[in-house]
């Protein structure tokens, strides 16, 4: 039986889960070494905690993609299976930039995958991908497809931003980048300015977008932003960001920096909210970042009567 909110899937970081049209389940995360990206493949969401893991692909010696291999996604869009993640040059470690894997053919586990490279900016865009950016999600709203992603701007102790761009391929925007949310709150603020790993919900007529704040400290929460999904959702006025976190560590039940979560169903149909999140706020690395106990984990998503989510410990 499926624990929430426990050590679900150990030391594996930035979860993703994507359930297929013939309901197989497929889960990748960052590994701790940050060396490689994995996946594994199951039947049901439980099975995931013991299903193989097989290594698709692995860092470059030098040069791009040679380090920090952070928070892999995999999707199926444009006819194809796809990964999007974030990696640095190991002579450049914070030079991070998002960059896409291609499956060549049916099946994502066994199928080679093919580099595509750096995400492509739009023709008119003089700023997408010119800076530290990663985190890259995609989702689908009435026909189109849109890609949401953290950059970094400003000097000195950067800002990291979200920013949204409709798709025009699989690994090319069609528009120029919109901010969409900067971290204009205190919860967001602690150790840097942060609004990073986003996640995508659709329910009754609106997109529920989560995203992560602060540092990768037990301060790290999850936020959320909303529209209607009839709006034009390239206009940030169109979006509504909530005040306060809907996500974060609750001691009680020693759970400490929930966050850079995405979405599922389970075998019913139901939403699940996947996570990260350590067991202790005792770290083994001086930088939280480079600590290996976030562990994957799950909980249920519950809709209130105004159909906004409610992501609560059980």
């Amino acid at each position: 039986m499926l624990q929430y909110n426990e050590e679900w899937i150990t030391q594996r970081a930035d979860p993703y889960i994507y359930k297929d049209y013939k309901g197989k389940y497929y889960f990748t995360a960052s590994v701790p070494e940050y060396d490689r990206i994995v996946l594994r493949c199951a039947d049901s969401l439980e099975d995931l905690e013991k299903a193989e893991e097989n290594t698709i692909w692995t860092k470059h010696e030098s040069g791009i993609m040679s380090f920090n291999v952070w928070a892999p996604e995999i999707h199926y869009l444009f006819g194809g299976w796809y990964i999007y993640f974030a990696a640095s040059d190991k002579d450049d470690i914070w030079a991070l930039r998002p960059y896409v894997l291609k499956c060549c053919g049916d099946d994502p586990m066994t199928d080679e995958w093919a580099e595509l490279g750096m995400m492509k900016a739009a023709e008119d865009d003089e700023f997408s991908f010119r800076a530290f950016s990663l985190d890259m999600t995609v989702f689908e709203n009435k026909g189109e497809w849109y890609a949401v992603w953290a950059e970094k701007v400003s000097v000195g102790k950067q800002i990291s931003n979200l920013y949204i761009a409709k798709m025009k391929s699989a690994n090319e925007l069609a528009t120029a980048q919109v901010l969409l949310a900067s971290p204009d709150y205190a919860w967001e603020r602690h150790g840097f300015w942060v609004n990073e790993g986003p996640g995508v919900i659709h329910h009754d007529g609106r997109i529920f977008l989560t995203y992560s704040a602060s540092d990768t400290s037990p301060a790290y929460c999850v936020g959320m932003l909303t529209a209607d999904e009839d709006s034009d959702l390239l206009d940030p006025a169109n979006w509504r960001k909530m005040h306060d976190p809907v996500l974060g560590t609750d001691i009680s039940r020693s759970i400490y920096g929930p966050g850079h979560n995405s979405f599922t169903v389970d075998e019913n149909g139901n939403d699940v909210m996947v996570f990260h999140a350590r067991t202790t706020d005792k770290l083994i690395c001086e930088d939280p970042l480079y600590d290996p106990n976030r562990h994957t984990m799950v909980l249920p998503v519950k809709w209130d009567k105004d159909g906004f989510p409610r992501f609560e410990f059980v």
